[in-house]
């Protein structure tokens, strides 16, 4: 018999046995195998896992996850070697569907949970915010017998306001709560034009039994949301909730608390709050804050003045926009009127009077009247003066621009207003900047929102019942706990032992991304002899560094789990 060589075979398994092993940590096939019944012949979990595995590789088409699995070692990857034609669309419609039909929010609240048990998150901060997801295709609205009505669907896709300047097209909006370096533990998609407060009005009404469920008490969180949080009904709903929100710049309130901080000029130096380094391109960013009291509603709240020095630059350029249009309209107007000649001073002066009372918000008028004496025909005599034969009045005009108007206005339009209930004392008491450093983390909630937002995905093949678009939703949303879950973890390492990373340019940073780690295991290479596996070159001493801040074993790359 002759001797037979086994079988070698290389797969680019870049960051995905890292991702593998966090979803093993929070059991995320365990959970959804025990909700989901099937009589498939794969596990649910195991393709959710597989769809996870494909969201995080780089955004492929899910639609083409067939194709995708062509290339991997799927014993690594999924803890067992499955065909790859397992995950055509049929089989992952199918999967979806029954999602749907167990309850999305409940698959994902076992997740978070399981999340919470091993990380033990903060959930101390609750960010909430919305974002509209723009969809392709005309996706009518289902439709029944004609003597039945039309099936009930999760959510409705339509025109409404779109955050992605995109009116042209259908959308549907999603709406997260986010804890603890922005991991995410709820979800949901809502009609395509609901509105940010109707959205927070009916999440208000369930949120103190949904954390109840994470072992939060209500007195135990602060609720973090943008402007859309204040109106009377989402005020009122909120009871003794604490908020920390954003006062709308409409309200007339937020003016006039931003004029009284700036005239009485009483700021309370914060300083840096970026935890990142400043660049030449991107300086650091100073605020300072003032406090002040606002009644809304019958109701008084703590309102903090928040000053930045990288003025916002919409309302910048709108306030130059604004001293250009008002300079070069009374400039037409002042010639106007130093064209016009009067007959007697009283007429001149009426005018000169008129003329001062134009609005002028940016500028300073000065007005006077101005006397230009007629004389007689004939060659003035060289000895006695040129006799005046009437007089004629014209106005003379200067125009400066009103320079301590103008700062105090540059220095309003840098402002913004906070609006809370959060205590000065006590236990949940909070400091002005403890309070605008909580907010600023919201910016976490938001930036969520690209794993949320690729049309490639949300509009795959079969993806066209909204049914399969919110299980869609579940699927993005593990992803992105597990991407969030890694991140946490890389920073608390860097936190807990003082020890920087190596992020871009091989520089040193406190505060490594996912994203980062994704690129440094960009050229992790596995060779598979037969069952063993090895890697095709050694782990570099970064690539180990990441490791060692996951919590996560080398042998993750060569010993398959399931």
């Amino acid at each position: 018999m002759g001797f037979v060589l086994p079988t070698i075979e290389a797969y680019q398994v870049q960051h995905l046995p890292i991702v593998k092993a966090y979803a093993d940590k929070i059991g995320v096939v365990e959970v959804i195998n025990q909700l989901v019944p099937t009589e498939m012949g794969i596990d649910p979990g195991t393709i959710v896992l597989g769809m996870i595995l494909d969201t995080l590789s780089g955004r492929s088409p899910l639609y083409r996850l067939e194709e995708f699995f062509a290339h991997q070692d799927t014993a690594l990857l999924l803890g067992q070697a499955i065909a790859p034609d397992v995950f055509n669309d049929d089989t992952v419609g199918r999967v979806l569907e029954r999602l749907y039909n167990v309850g999305t929010m409940k698959i994902f609240t076992a997740c978070a949970v399981r999340a919470d048990q091993a990380h033990g998150l903060d959930k101390q901060y609750v960010h909430f915010d919305t974002t509209s997801i723009s969809v392709y295709g005309a996706y009518l609205p289902p439709e029944g017998s004609p003597d039945q009505q039309a099936p009930a669907v999760p959510f409705t896709i339509t025109h409404g306001y779109s955050k992605d300047k995109r009116p042209d097209l259908k959308q549907f909006v999603f709406s997260t709560l986010c804890v603890d370096r922005a991991v995410p533990l709820w979800g949901k998609p809502e009609d395509g034009n609901a509105s940010d407060k109707t959205v927070n009005n009916t999440l208000l009404s369930t949120i103190a039994t949904f954390l109840g469920q994470h072992g939060v008490a209500p007195d135990a969180y602060i609720y973090v949301a943008d402007a859309a949080l204040v109106t009377e009904d989402n005020l009122a709903a909120l009871g003794d909730t604490l908020f920390i929100t954003r006062l709308p710049a409409t309200d007339n309130e937020c003016g006039r608390l931003i004029a009284e901080a700036v005239a009485h000029n009483t700021w309370e130096a914060v300083g840096v709050l970026a935890h990142t380094k400043p660049t030449k391109h991107r300086p650091a960013t100073a605020y300072k804050v003032s406090e002040g009291e606002v009644r809304l509603y019958g109701t008084t709240y703590r309102a903090v003045v928040v000053h930045s020095s990288a003025q916002d630059k919409r309302r910048q350029q709108r306030l130059a926009r604004d001293i250009q249009t008002a300079a070069s309209t009374l400039h037409t107007t002042v010639r106007t009127a130093e064209q016009q000649e009067y007959f007697c001073r009283a007429d001149a002066a009426a005018a000169a009077a008129q003329l001062r009372a134009v609005p002028t918000p940016y500028h300073l008028l000065d007005v006077t009247v101005e006397e230009r004496p007629v004389y007689g025909r004939g060659r003035p005599s060289a000895h006695t003066p040129r006799p005046v034969k009437a007089l004629r009045y014209r106005l003379k005009t200067t125009i400066r621009p009103h320079t301590e108007r103008i700062s105090r206005m540059e220095e309003e339009a840098g402002c913004f207003v906070l609006l809370t209930n959060v205590p000065t004392a006590g236990d949940m008491a909070h400091s002005a900047r403890e309070i605008l450093t909580v907010y600023k983390e919201q910016h976490g909630t938001e930036q969520n929102y690209g794993f949320l937002k690729d049309p490639v995905i949300v509009n795959s093949l079969f993806l066209k019942k909204p049914e399969r678009i919110e299980a869609l939703g579940l699927v993005l949303l593990l992803a992105l706990l597990l991407w969030r879950l890694m991140e946490r973890q890389m920073r608390a390492h860097v936190e807990r032992t003082g020890r920087p990373l190596t992020g871009w340019d091989k520089k040193p940073t406190e505060r490594p991304t996912a994203f980062m780690m994704m690129t440094k295991c960009a050229g992790v290479l596995v060779c598979k002899v037969g069952p063993q596996r090895q890697l095709a070159r050694p782990l570099s001493a970064v690539q180990q560094q990441y490791l060692v801040a996951l919590g996560v074993s080398a042998t993750c790359f060569t010993l398959p789990t399931g």
